[in-house]
C-alpha cells in the first residue's frame, strides 16, 4: 500500500469512527428539535414520522410500500454548503463508509436532473437516475439493478433554519427484494441512514 493510500484509507477509517459515536450517540435525539427522543423501532415507527414535504413518485407512496425508513436531523451549516456535498456523490465513499465505487454516468462531475449514477451501498451494486431536483432543497433519485425496473426511491429535503439546515431523508421499497429485507432486518435501512446523516453533518460542519 503505497502512502497516498495509506492516507485515503487513515482519513476514511477516521471519518467511520466519527460517524459510529456521533451516530451512536445521538440515535435517542436524532430528529432534535423537531422530533426529540424518537428512535425507530420498527419500520411503523418511521411511517408515523414521515416527512408531508417529500414528493414520491407513482408507485412509491409510503403507505403502499414494502420497505420504509424516515431519518432527520439539523446540521449546524447552511443548507447550500450541506447541498454541495450531497450531490458530490463521487466523494462519499470519503466521508460516508456505506459508500463504494461510485461512478456518475455521462460525463458529470455532480449530480444533476437526470443524472445516473453507479455505487455499491449496503453491500449491494446498484444503479440510480436522479428524478427530481430542485438545487439546495430537494433531490430524488431511483435505485434499481442494472437492467431491471427501480425498487426503491430515496429523497432528501433541505429546509433552512436560521443559519442551520434541517436535513431529510426518506426512502421507499417495493417488491420482493424490499419486502425480504424488512423481513430479515426491518431497520437496518434506517439505521444506514443515520449514519449517511450523521456522517454528512460531521463533513458540513468540518471548518
Amino acid at each position: 500500500m503505497n502512502r497516498t493510500t495509506l492516507h485515503k484509507a487513515s482519513r476514511v477509517a477516521t471519518v467511520s469512527a466519527l460517524a459510529f459515536g456521533l451516530a451512536s450517540a445521538q440515535a435517542a435525539t436524532h430528529c432534535a428539535p423537531y422530533k426529540q427522543g424518537y428512535k425507530s423501532m420498527s419500520m411503523q415507527n418511521d411511517l408515523a414520522h414521515r416527512s408531508p414535504d417529500i414528493h414520491w413518485p407513482a408507485g412509491f407512496e409510503p403507505a403502499k410500500a414494502d420497505l420504509f425508513a424516515h431519518n432527520e436531523l439539523l446540521v449546524n451549516a447552511s443548507c447550500e454548503r450541506v447541498w454541495s456535498h450531497i450531490v458530490d456523490a463521487s466523494k462519499w465513499p470519503s466521508w460516508y463508509p456505506n459508500s463504494k465505487d461510485v461512478q456518475i454516468q455521462g460525463g458529470d462531475t455532480v449530480l444533476r436532473d437526470g443524472t445516473v449514477f453507479r455505487w455499491a451501498t449496503f453491500g449491494l451494486s446498484i444503479e440510480s437516475k436522479v428524478h427530481e431536483y430542485e438545487p439546495n432543497r430537494r433531490l430524488g433519485w431511483y435505485g434499481y439493478a442494472p437492467g431491471t425496473q427501480p425498487s426503491f426511491y430515496h429523497s432528501w429535503y433541505l429546509e433552512p433554519q436560521g443559519v442551520m439546515c434541517r436535513v431529510v431523508m426518506d426512502e421507499a421499497g417495493v417488491g420482493k427484494d424490499a419486502a425480504g429485507l424488512r423481513q430479515s432486518d426491518e431497520t437496518l435501512m434506517h439505521r444506514g441512514h443515520d449514519l449517511w446523516l450523521a456522517s454528512l453533518k460531521w463533513i458540513a460542519e468540518a471548518k
